[in-house]
């Protein structure tokens, strides 16, 4: 867990675009000793007056991604000071070092967050260019990024605590930053932060239990579709060919609608069994035409992007832990407290604007979020903490990494590295590593294929052998590795 926490905290500074201090977790973990897997939301909520009539009397019908409205309280150093209470043994001044230490001295830009950088740098708001932007442009390969402001606050909760940021000089900047701008965010909002420890959920595809974060995440979505999944013989198939992924396309299509008519708050989700249920699976699964692909299910206002970053550790006790951290689309709301330069996530754009909706925007209640830690276990033994970056890919990724596995027998690095499609709302993404002729049959079947300019999402994957032996994985997609010692 010190291991995990460490290294997600200095991920925000290597990979600020994608998340940081602003934002959440969620994490699932085992330990030493145990197969049970313990889950913890560290997903804020949003400010005690926000309101979604509000909102609908100014005209919108969604919340606008860049605004403070879209801006929920980051719920993530609250759920990293409990876990490292609770569970790590080192303390928050140990595992703050790194990070503190490479925000103060700089870390070179890796290509794939230059890339990433350059693609999200019109999300910033003039306020975050200065800690955001080099002299008004996004960073090359190579150049030095600092964040001396987000140093003294990791210094401040290193030496006090969550309260050094949930409270004091820190959340007083943050709240100011965010009132200016229009924002209804009070200190109460920011204090009143707390993380939740949470009972998985999980489900059976042959022999392997996928276990999985419960709502407000969309871990219930991956479930659903490896219980359609299993209506087919998906081991008979190509494993890159036209017929397996038009159907995880279909699959995906009726699994996503279910999540965004039901998902939601903890507290608000309805039909979370019928969700998880065999005979719902069955039904949807019907659905699905072999010859035919089925228009895209009608998307409500959520809005779903793709940045996040995904750590899995597993040391010599064999303790396992799954964590991923996010601010949501690139940059987040791209609003930067003035002081101290921590950039807000825009959970709240996950929000719908639908009167009566389980996820409709409301005070103190937490969005459906689309980060999903996963975790697999076998015959009741934890075999693989893992993760699959992508935003609203990650159930799908989850999904697809488990038939990988199963059904085809790929070998753990194989079934990161293998290509990938996406029905993405109105669109079928389809990887490079397919080839033209898959690409021609499934727009043959009426899907509306295109081959989109960077990767789909990213994945990392640590196997635990009954020998005791570990086996990591990491996506060539990402600048991540996979590391032993």
């Amino acid at each position: 867990m010190d291991a995990a926490i460490s290294a997600s905290v200095l991920l925000g500074i290597c990979e600020p675009q994608m998340t940081g201090i602003g934002g959440d977790c969620f994490v699932l973990y085992s330990l030493p000793g145990s197969d049970q897997v313990y889950a913890l939301n560290g997903s804020g909520r949003a400010p005690a007056a926000a309101s979604a009539a509000t909102l609908r009397d100014l005209g919108l019908t969604s919340v606008p991604e860049n605004s403070p409205e879209a801006v929920t309280i980051p719920g993530a150093i609250d759920a990293f000071c409990h876990l490292s209470d609770t569970v790590g043994r080192l303390g928050l001044d140990a595992l703050l070092a790194p990070a503190i230490h490479y925000a103060d001295a700089g870390v070179p830009v890796a290509p794939r967050v230059a890339f990433d950088w350059n693609q999200s740098r019109g999300h910033l708001h003039k306020n975050a260019h200065e800690a955001y932007l080099f002299n008004g442009k996004p960073p090359k390969v190579g150049d030095l990024f600092r964040a001396p402001g987000q140093a003294e606050v990791l210094r401040r909760v290193a030496q006090k605590g969550r309260d050094a940021f949930y409270t004091g000089e820190v959340a007083d900047d943050m709240v100011a930053t965010l009132t200016d701008l229009g924002g209804v965010h009070t200190q109460a909002d920011f204090g009143a932060t707390q993380c939740d420890a949470k009972t998985p959920i999980s489900g059976f595809y042959q022999d392997v239990e996928l276990v999985e974060h419960p709502p407000n995440g969309q871990g219930a979505v991956a479930i659903l579709m490896l219980n359609m999944l299993a209506q087919f013989d998906i081991a008979a198939m190509d494993p890159f060919g036209a017929e397996r992924a038009h159907i995880e396309a279909e699959v995906a299509k009726l699994a996503y609608d279910a999540r965004n008519r039901f998902l939601a708050d903890a507290d608000y989700t309805t039909h979370l069994d019928y969700l998880l249920a065999p005979e719902t699976a069955a039904k949807l699964a019907a659905v699905v035409d072999l010859n035919r692909a089925i228009p895209a299910a009608a998307p409500l206002t959520e809005s779903v992007h793709k940045d996040t970053v995904y750590v899995t550790v597993v040391d010599k006790d064999r303790m396992a832990v799954s964590l991923i951290y996010s601010i949501f689309r690139g940059f987040g709301s791209g609003i930067a407290s003035q002081k101290f330069g921590i950039l807000f996530q825009n959970r709240g754009s996950g929000f719908t604007l639908k009167a009566g909706h389980p996820n409709e925007m409301a005070g103190g209640k937490r969005s459906m979020h689309t980060i999903i830690p996963g975790m697999l276990r076998k015959n009741g033994r934890v075999v693989m903490p893992f993760g699959v970056m992508g935003g609203g890919y990650q159930p799908t990724g989850h999904a697809r990494l488990v038939s990988n596995l199963c059904d085809f027998d790929m070998e753990l690095q194989d079934a990161l590295d293998a290509p990938r499609s996406f029905a993405d709302r109105s669109e079928t993404k389809v990887e490079r590593g397919y080839s033209p002729a898959v690409c021609q049959q499934l727009s043959d079947l009426g899907h509306n294929v295109t081959v989109p300019p960077a990767p789909i999402g990213g994945a990392q994957a640590i196997k635990i052998h009954e020998t005791g032996v570990l086996e990591g994985a990491s996506d060539p997609r990402k600048d991540g590795c996979a590391l032993g010692y």
